[in-house]
């Protein structure tokens, strides 16, 4: 009897520790998932007919879709680092029914650049990194702070897709119809982020995130 109540007590202590660790664990997955490209769609992928007319067109939408699909591997870091450090639980909720709809535009954006005889890009594994850093800051700061972050990191994104639909080569109604549907998803991302009570993020942090978004564009178009 003596030793099954000394068992009790390292049974429980071992089954918190695991519980403990189940979110990093998750969050890892998460990570390999999103960065091997098996990380699948729940929804269709929004198809139109209307190809590249030529070789520079073809470059040029997938350096498009290439800088997409980075993106999406930010937004999937970011809500990932943003849920492990999340308080409310309808927030947490909120952030993985988003990274799901992420995850949807990943996929899409990498199966465009098969079609397109292209690739992602080779910094990836970086972007997810600092993306995952960042939203564990924000998610550190607390619900509202983490949720002005996304609002404002969305609000970018969707001026980001529509600069996309104004440079897409005319002819290229496939990728158009993906853009089209991410912008409409990112858009309801932000609404979702106020919400829930987003706090306005001051002006210098904004700046920082424009200018990161920047150079991400212009690495990924390119890498």
């Amino acid at each position: 009897m003596k030793g099954a109540a000394t068992a009790a007590p390292f049974f429980f202590s071992m089954s918190r520790r695991a519980s403990l660790l189940d979110p990093f664990l998750i969050a890892a997955d998460e990570a390999l998932r999103a960065l091997s490209g098996v990380a699948g769609a729940s929804r269709p992928m929004p198809s139109a007919e209307g190809e590249p007319a030529d070789e520079a067109a073809r470059q040029h939408a997938a350096g498009l879709m290439r800088v997409n699909h980075t993106g999406e591997i930010c937004a999937q870091a970011l809500y990932s680092g943003q849920a492990l450090f999340a308080r409310d639980p309808q927030v947490r909720h909120a952030l993985r029914l988003a990274a799901s709809e992420e995850r949807d535009h990943l996929d899409w954006c990498r199966r465009r650049l098969r079609e397109l005889a292209s690739r992602p890009s080779v910094l990836d594994p970086a972007w997810y990194a600092g993306s995952l850093a960042l939203g564990a800051i924000s998610g550190l700061a607390g619900d509202r702070w983490s949720m002005g972050f996304l609002a404002e990191t969305e609000a970018q994104v969707e001026r980001h897709l529509e600069g996309h639909l104004d440079t897409l080569p005319a002819e290229d109604s496939r990728s158009r119809a993906v853009i089209e549907q991410m912008r409409e998803d990112e858009a309801r991302h932000g609404a979702m982020g106020r919400s829930l009570g987003a706090a306005e993020l001051p002006w210098i942090v904004r700046r920082a995130m424009q200018a990161t978004s920047r150079l991400m564009t212009r690495t990924a178009y390119w890498v």
